[in-house]
């Protein structure tokens, strides 16, 4: 189970940055990450614990609510892209994903997680990073029942994945609304951490919004729920007995709990069901844009009144955003009307919105405001990308590549150099790993995968390929034949 972040250096799809609380080694980049701009339709619900006297009982919502919560065992083949990042010693104190030990001897990889039944007919909510790359999931209810479970679809950016048993007449949760959470309420999480199932535990949010390296794409929900390997994929429930989020990732220094867990918010995981369900994909908005926080020192020199807004410091060539004419040192304000307060508002807002919808933006350029009408774009997904940008088609190097995006530049403090999305062959036996960073081959600096090729079509029998990985850099020689 891997998470994308960068300045993990370049495990950049898989490894470091977001600690996914899955208990599993099976999964892929994640990816570990869209938005909260689906509407959750949730009916009026009355309150199942009072907090009017002493702390809270939550009995009735445990009583309601834990029936409809799973757990999740999936099973996998061993593969080259489970190995390094998880349990690399080198790894700082940055985000991690939780994982069982390294499969060996190629044997299967196995994991297990949480999930939450929303439909009586079988449809369940978990993490992608659960059940991605899975051979086989199976479901288990607390009634002891287990059934071979169906991926409907799952989204690596947002990290959700829809689930279906063929069973019915199953228990619920109930949904709270779209924005329901608030800094300070009580809430419990309902998961298998380390396998025990139907666990409960308790605390409050202590966050909302928050946009994390890796996971720019979702707003967050931070608490101080007691949240381990296990839980990932289970409920965050208020008081009402309504599902707000689901529980996802940790901050942690050792691998553990230490008091700051996150969730995706519940209309977010909405969103991308329904797009699986209509469409079997998830598509996401995007600029083209790579943007920063606006300082009080920068406001000034802007001749902004406050620090509301998002920094545009490059704008992509080819990108909505530049056929829109936007510009490098443009602000952004509102979108569609709604006031931008912090830059990392901005990217899940967007990429909740349908490719090629018409969108309006107000910007602060070169001190006074102005409308800039937009069409956005899409995000490709691995796969496209992939099939766009990868040089798998030359066996003699083994190696799927793609130009890092501007956030991913931005991330690493790379320009240039090439990001690997698979390995085989040579270059898996030569160690290189899916997320590291081929900077250069045989000494000239790679700017794309033409280029690469064009130097290989010169190269002889070995290679040399400077590669960076973990903030660390190493020629590795690949025998090429």
């Amino acid at each position: 189970m891997h998470a994308p972040t960068f300045k993990r250096s370049l495990l950049a799809a898989a490894l470091i940055a977001a600690v996914g609380t899955g208990y599993a080694t099976l999964g892929g980049d994640i990816i570990r990450p869209a938005d909260a701009v689906a509407a959750v339709a949730a009916p009026a619900a009355a309150p199942l614990a009072s907090p009017a006297v002493g702390l809270p009982d939550f009995r009735a919502i445990v009583a309601h609510s834990g029936p409809a919560v799973v757990n999740i065992s999936a099973t996998g083949p061993s593969k080259t892209a489970f190995s390094g990042g998880d349990h690399d010693p080198r790894l700082p104190e940055l985000f991690r994903r939780f994982g069982m030990p390294m499969p060996e001897g190629g044997a299967p990889a196995r994991g297990t997680g949480s999930g939450f039944i929303v439909s009586a007919d079988g449809l369940i909510l978990t993490n992608a990073h659960v059940v991605s790359e899975a051979d086989e999931v199976t479901v288990k209810l607390t009634d002891k029942r287990e059934f071979k479970a169906k991926v409907v679809g799952l989204d690596k950016l947002t990290d959700i994945a829809v689930l279906r048993i063929a069973a019915n007449n199953l228990p619920v949760v109930r949904l709270a609304s779209p924005g329901s959470a608030q800094v300070g309420e009580w809430v419990l999480a309902i998961g298998s951490p380390f396998g025990f199932e139907n666990s409960v535990t308790a605390g409050i949010v202590s966050a909302k919004g928050r946009s994390l390296a890796s996971d720019s794409y979702v707003p967050f929900i931070q608490t101080d729920v007691a949240v381990n390997p296990g839980n990932s994929g289970g409920p965050l429930i208020n008081l009402n007995g309504e599902v707000i989020g689901i529980n996802s990732q940790i901050y942690s220094r050792n691998g553990g709990y230490q008091g700051v867990s996150f969730a995706i918010p519940i209309d977010v995981a909405m969103n991308i069901q329904e797009q699986l369900l209509k469409t079997g994909k998830v598509s996401h908005g995007r600029l083209g844009v790579t943007i920063q926080e606006v300082s009080q020192s920068l406001a000034e020199s802007f001749g902004l009144k406050n620090t509301a807004g998002a920094l545009i410091s490059s704008v992509e060539k080819g990108s909505p955003a530049a056929a829109a004419g936007l510009e490098a040192g443009d602000v952004i304000l509102k979108l569609d009307g709604t006031e931008i307060a912090r830059s990392s508002e901005l990217p899940p807002i967007v990429a909740a919105i349908r490719p090629g919808t018409q969108i309006q933006l107000e910007i602060w350029r070169k001190g006074g405001a102005r409308d800039i009408a937009l069409s956005v774009g899409e995000i490709p997904t691995p796969a496209q990308a992939a099939a766009e940008d990868a040089e798998a088609a030359n066996p003699r190097l083994g190696l799927a590549l793609r130009p890092l995006n501007p956030q991913e530049q931005q991330q690493s403090g790379i320009a240039g150099g090439l990001l690997v999305e698979n390995v085989s062959g040579p270059a898996a036996k030569a160690g290189i790993r899916r997320g590291d960073i081929v900077l250069s081959l045989n000494g000239q600096e790679l700017r794309d995968v033409e280029q690469l090729r064009a130097l290989l079509d010169k190269s002889g029998k070995t290679v040399a390929l400077l590669i960076e990985r973990d903030d660390a850099k190493i020629f590795v020689p690949v025998d090429i034949g």
